[in-house]
């Protein structure tokens, strides 16, 4: 299959991201969305959702990464953990590397992604059978936090497709509202954010900060590098009722966790809030 590649369209006619495809391993139109699971010489296996990267066996530990450890950076005592989405499982590997977490609900969508990662992507897949603590739903996530007790979680990672299509709804007003109700007094959310470079991804990451920034007292940016996503650079929105990300962190408390990360640190964790001049132009708009 030395001729055969996989292209995602950054920008319709004009930009695009190309893997070639050693592999075709798995494709299935599922009820939700059309999954793809290919192999790259330099990237492994990759997993695409609707002709859109979602994560590749190369770099996926650096989203993963930085969905997760910031959050438990600023506030250790985190126990009670909700994932919305990250059907590949990397989210809740991270996650369940603390042995103090209590509690790991996780709700995703689409049970074919699931099933599709455990087979093919074990290395982020293999936590969705083996952790205890997991709770493994098959459902809407909008509908799991709307029907949330008060107060029921410390942390909530929304680890989302693209607004569009299955993700879409979980980029609204009523979504972060819920979360904010979901959430301990001391609670965080952690959603994916966009880039802010291309023109309708900016768009899409300034809406979505609007609207968090109407609910949450603090509502920050974070970036990140990652290969394989539109541009190479990433954001997440850190929310919170009452941690500043960057004056809250708690750098030497979260060391003595001891974790081995490849992508994360503390001196990464401040700097990640640290925006280029385009993206705050961008989120000032908001």
């Amino acid at each position: 299959m030395a001729d055969l590649w996989f292209h995602e369209h950054h920008v319709l006619h004009s930009v695009k991201f190309g893997l070639n495809v050693e592999e075709i391993l798995h494709t299935e139109q599922t009820p939700f969305q059309q999954l793809a699971v290919y192999r790259n010489d330099t990237f492994g296996v990759f997993m695409t959702l609707d002709g859109f990267i979602q994560v590749t066996e190369r770099d996926e530990f650096i989203y993963h990464d930085m969905i997760c450890h910031p959050a438990l950076a600023v506030n250790p005592a985190i126990k009670k953990v909700l994932i919305i989405g990250g059907g590949d499982g990397g989210t809740a590997r991270e996650v369940a590397r603390y042995p103090h977490i209590q509690q790991i609900d996780m709700v995703e969508i689409d049970g074919a992604v699931v099933e599709a990662c455990k087979k093919y992507l074990p290395s982020t897949a293999s936590v969705l059978s083996n952790e205890p603590r997991l709770n493994l739903i098959i459902g809407d996530g909008l509908q799991f936090v709307k029907e949330a007790p008060d107060g029921a979680y410390d942390l909530i990672l929304v680890d989302s497709t693209d607004p569009a299509g299955p993700g879409e709804g979980l980029f609204t007003v009523s979504f972060y509202e819920n979360c904010y109700r979901a959430l301990a007094e001391d609670g965080i959310l952690i959603n994916q954010h966009e880039c802010a470079f291309h023109a309708l991804d900016a768009e899409q990451m300034q809406k979505a900060h609007s609207k968090i920034k109407k609910v949450f007292p603090i509502a920050k940016v974070y970036g990140f590098n990652i290969p394989t996503y539109a541009t190479g650079y990433w954001y997440f929105g850190f929310a919170s009722k009452k941690y500043d990300p960057v004056a809250h962190v708690k750098a030497s408390e979260w060391e003595k966790f001891g974790l081995t990360t490849k992508y994360y640190n503390t001196d990464i964790h401040t700097g990640a809030f640290a925006l280029p001049n385009y993206v705050k132009e961008v989120l000032a708009k908001a």
